[in-house]
């Protein structure tokens, strides 16, 4: 896709117009794109997850009009999606000031069709809840809490919407399932030489109604083809190869200050 910009000089003081502006024109980059999901494709009841999450996911995929939860992993919220955007579903990220564009790729994430918006400051929300009436999945990681009202809100715009909604590192109350790893051993390390290549973890999984029954699965997040992959072989983490637990801890993002939406398309969309 040809590379260009939307901007604005008046910078974060931008009005409700504007902003309806610049949500309208990526609605119609993204109705005007091939791909097997979009708005259009809302009929169909989930989004594809990679096959390493079968066992994890009642529905055998995100539903749509879901929440779901993660905790303190960036690299599992990432695979989590990942199957989705590599179908051709439009995602987006918000609150990841610090995502690396080359893990999100070798986890499977479409650049191509990747909504950023990496510092939303405290009206997060409100992103949020614009990007779900575009996006087919919207992942966000909150920089500050939400009053419980308009969690409730955003539940129902999602659930209104038919999008999903993931969330890291927050509670989340109408969350459908919740996805942390509990343990986590690092492999490629011989005696004295070599590099870390693959990781094998434990998922957990627990969540409420039909979702309730705990599930866990090990994974290769990821294996040493930098892939997503059920583990079959049983984990022999040795002093060579550390077990590490928790992975990914959260940082205080509280006083971020608004930035732009970027599609890592080459798309750049002033919030």
């Amino acid at each position: 896709m040809r590379h260009r910009s939307v901007s604005s000089e008046a910078g974060p003081r931008r009005s409700a117009a504007d902003r309806a502006a610049v949500l309208a024109e990526l609605r119609a980059e993204i109705a005007a794109r091939p791909t097997t999901a979009g708005v259009a494709g809302r009929a169909v009841p989930t989004v594809p997850a990679l096959p390493a999450f079968a066992g994890l996911l009642p529905d055998g995929g995100l539903r749509r009009g879901a929440s779901y939860t993660v905790a303190g992993s960036t690299t599992l919220t990432l695979a989590l999606v990942a199957g989705a955007s590599k179908a051709g579903s439009w995602c987006g990220l918000v609150g990841f000031s610090h995502l690396g564009a080359e893990a999100a790729t070798g986890l499977g994430v479409d650049l191509g069709r990747l909504v950023l918006v990496p510092t939303p400051g405290r009206k997060w929300p409100a992103v949020v809840a614009a990007l779900v009436d575009v996006l087919d999945v919207v992942v966000v990681r909150p920089p500050t809490s939400a009053p419980d009202g308009e969690v409730r809100q955003l539940a129902a715009r999602v659930r209104e919407r038919g999008a999903v909604l993931v969330v890291q590192d927050a509670d989340w109350s109408g969350s459908e399932l919740g996805l942390s790893i509990i343990s986590s051993t690092w492999h490629g390390l011989g005696a004295g030489h070599g590099h870390l290549s693959a990781r094998e973890v434990t998922i957990q999984a627990t969540g409420r109604g039909t979702a309730g029954r705990r599930r866990t699965s090990r994974l290769w997040l990821p294996d040493h083809a930098g892939a997503v992959a059920v583990a079959t072989e049983p984990a022999t983490a040795t002093a060579d190869q550390p077990t590490v637990r928790p992975v990914d801890q959260p940082a205080d993002r509280s006083d971020e200050q608004p930035g732009e939406v970027i599609s890592l398309a080459g798309r750049r969309l002033s919030a």
